[in-house]
């Protein structure tokens, strides 16, 4: 028997917003966690840092689009 072609389903909406809870952070050696920071908003989204919560490093980025 065969199937006729199905297109799949767009990813799930609890995958939408992902927050990053642990990053390395090159100062302490170690993944620590991390405190999310609106950096600039952008016509394109809004764009986001992440920073280590122990001494303050920059860990990382992302841009949220609107």
């Amino acid at each position: 028997m065969r199937r006729s072609p199905s297109t799949r389903p767009g990813p799930p909406d609890q995958y939408q917003d992902l927050q990053a809870s642990l990053l390395y952070c090159p100062t302490c050696k170690q993944a620590t966690p991390t405190r999310e920071r609106l950096l600039l908003v952008l016509p394109s989204g809004d764009l986001y840092e992440y920073r280590c919560a122990r001494c303050g490093t920059s860990t990382g980025s992302k841009t949220k689009n609107a």
